[in-house]
């Protein structure tokens, strides 16, 4: 659907969930934000440019904003239909937007050696199966300005949710366009219920994305996996965001302070999964990205110390 003159929101089912891509459309170029999977482009990105009258080729752009697979994987599908088109992302996910294989060992595996949690290998599988590496031609940093004609989009460092993951700002319909950058209370499914929880991974950086989007007061603000907000509903959003980080900080104090022996990282999960949503085990365990990121954090201000050896186990500094 156009959200507003020339900016187009572009929903794709992946699951029981979808996620959207957005197409800005300038007098010289258009520019789209994330690939979604390899069907998010053949079965519905370019069908619904067809059905628009919006020329394949007039396709300049491809701005991944983060290296998730159902952020990057359609990126060669979208270069076997449009060969011309630039691939952007943040620099610092560039390796790994890039590259499938690293995505899954290296984000998704992060968690494996010194916390005993992976994938299983059949989520692995379904990953290779929609996704195609393909190089990046362009790494950004924020601050870049791309003229499409007629109308100027700008990228945001919004880092958090991955290290180099960016924004798209576009000027004439005063839109921001997130990707993951926040991500509430947890994500939702088509019907409304809830999925799994907001996988943040760096706390500082993503309180500080947050505060700098609030601060830029989109009168639009449009995200992956969540409907459109539109003025005040974004800002409700972002406090929602904050105030869940405040939330995940809290119950991990909690279970420590009721623990007589450190914890690992799994056995928070399970302590704090009641106090932070209703999610299935499956997903609970995605609390590992926040949780971890949170340990780390009161960890460097000294209130909570970590075990050597494997499981990693964190206690309340005495």
């Amino acid at each position: 659907m156009e959200v507003a003159p020339g900016l187009h929101r572009i929903e794709a089912p992946l699951g029981d969930r979808y996620v959207a891509m957005y197409l800005v459309v300038g007098s010289r170029g258009a520019l789209l934000v994330d690939s979604g999977v390899a069907d998010s482009v053949t079965d519905v990105l370019l069908p619904y440019m067809d059905r628009a009258g919006i020329e394949r080729s007039s396709l300049r752009y491809l701005v991944n904003t983060h290296s998730d697979f159902d952020h990057v994987g359609g990126n060669g599908a979208l270069r076997d239909s449009v060969p011309g088109v630039l691939i952007l992302c943040g620099e610092t996910d560039r390796p790994l937007t890039a590259d499938i294989e690293r995505m899954i060992s290296e984000r998704y595996g992060e968690f494996a050696a010194d916390h005993g949690h992976d994938d299983p290998e059949s989520t692995k599988d379904y990953i290779r199966s929609v996704s195609r590496s393909e190089p990046v031609d362009i790494g950004l940093r924020g601050g870049e300005r791309i003229d499409l004609g007629g109308r100027v989009v700008e990228v945001l460092h919004t880092p958090g949710h991955s290290p180099g993951h960016v924004s798209v700002y576009d000027v004439q319909a005063d839109a921001l366009m997130i990707g993951d950058a926040v991500l509430g209370s947890g994500l939702l499914t088509v019907a409304g219920t809830p999925a799994f929880p907001p996988t943040y991974r760096d706390v500082g950086p993503y309180r500080a994305t947050i505060e700098n989007i609030r601060k830029l007061q989109p009168s639009l603000l449009l995200t992956a996996h969540y409907p459109v907000y539109r003025g005040a509903e974004g800002e409700a959003f972002l406090t929602e965001s904050s105030d869940y980080t405040d939330r995940v900080e809290d119950a991990i104090r909690r279970a420590l302070a009721a623990s007589d022996t450190p914890r690992t990282l799994l056995e928070l999960v399970r302590d704090t999964r009641d106090q932070l949503g209703d999610w299935s085990d499956e997903a609970s365990s995605l609390l590992v990205y926040p949780l971890l990121g949170h340990l780390e954090l009161l960890e460097q201000r000294g209130e909570v110390g970590r075990s050597e050896g494997t499981p990693t186990r964190f206690s309340l500094a005495r």
